[in-house]
């Protein structure tokens, strides 16, 4: 048999799987979508680590008769997104978009057949806690265990079901989950409860002190510090209020 040619393995294709999250784009223009990001992410420059995304485009609200792909994508650079495709853009924005370097895809499901991840939480007002009983739901049949520390950097997404962490979670780390959310040892980091739209899920903590949470999309951030009632403590995060006027509920959880 002929040996192969050296240059016949400087390349090879292989299949593979990569965590892809989901941006969705009621608007276009980069300058509007920088102050939503701002407010959002409490000036955190940095909260996305530069993970990748596809921007789907299926609730623009008004469309204009250009996207300037330039200043849209080095805005989203800057908060260290990496947009890598597009899903449910109008055919009109097609050549453009693949001019800049943008796959476009179809369907639910990013390449590689894996699930994208929940899209970002939208922004809401940071209510102070209200009072209530605290509820420790139990965690589902399927839940997914987590026994190792969540170090910088780390993601975990428990898709459909609750999320169980023995150990901390470290600044910098994200854990996300379908369902609920139980943190047995210090949580540091970013939890994302009820990430596609369950809004009875919660967040269950025995050490609190994370940089942001969410339930079913409804966030709040912590730039200005843990509330003394719940900082270091149990406590339990819920949503409160109906409608457009839900907001978080954070308060202690009583062990005794």
């Amino acid at each position: 048999m002929p040996e192969a040619s050296p240059s016949s393995k400087l390349v090879e294709f292989k299949g593979g799987k990569i965590s892809v999250m989901n941006a969705y784009l009621r608007e276009t223009d980069a300058m509007k979508l920088a102050d939503a990001l701002h407010v959002m992410l409490g000036g955190m420059p940095d909260f996305f680590s530069g993970e990748a995304a596809v921007l789907d485009f299926r609730d623009l609200a008004v469309t204009p008769d250009r996207i300037d792909w330039t200043s849209l994508l080095s805005m989203l650079r800057r908060y260290q997104v990496q947009p890598i495709a597009v899903r449910n853009l109008p055919d009109h924005y097609a050549a453009s978009a693949r001019q800049a370097g943008l796959a476009l895809l179809t369907g639910e499901e990013s390449d590689g057949g894996i699930p994208a991840a929940p899209p970002p939480p939208r922004p809401t007002a940071q209510p102070a806690p209200q009072p209530a009983a605290p509820v420790v739901a139990a965690p589902a049949a399927n839940t997914m265990v987590i026994d190792r520390p969540l170090r910088s950097g780390q993601q975990i997404y428990a898709r459909d079901t609750d999320l169980v962490l023995l150990a901390g979670v470290s600044h910098g780390a994200e854990v996300i989950a379908d369902g609920s959310i139980h943190c047995y040892g210090p949580l540091r980091g970013r939890a994302l409860a009820g990430a596609r739209g369950n809004a009875s899920a919660r967040i269950f903590s025995m050490n609190f002190g994370p940089e942001l949470i969410s339930v079913a999309g409804v966030y709040r951030t912590f730039e200005r510090g843990i509330p003394e009632a719940v900082g270091a403590k149990p406590a339990q995060v819920r949503l409160g209020g109906e409608g457009d006027k839900q907001n978080l509920v954070v308060e202690p959880i009583s062990l005794g």
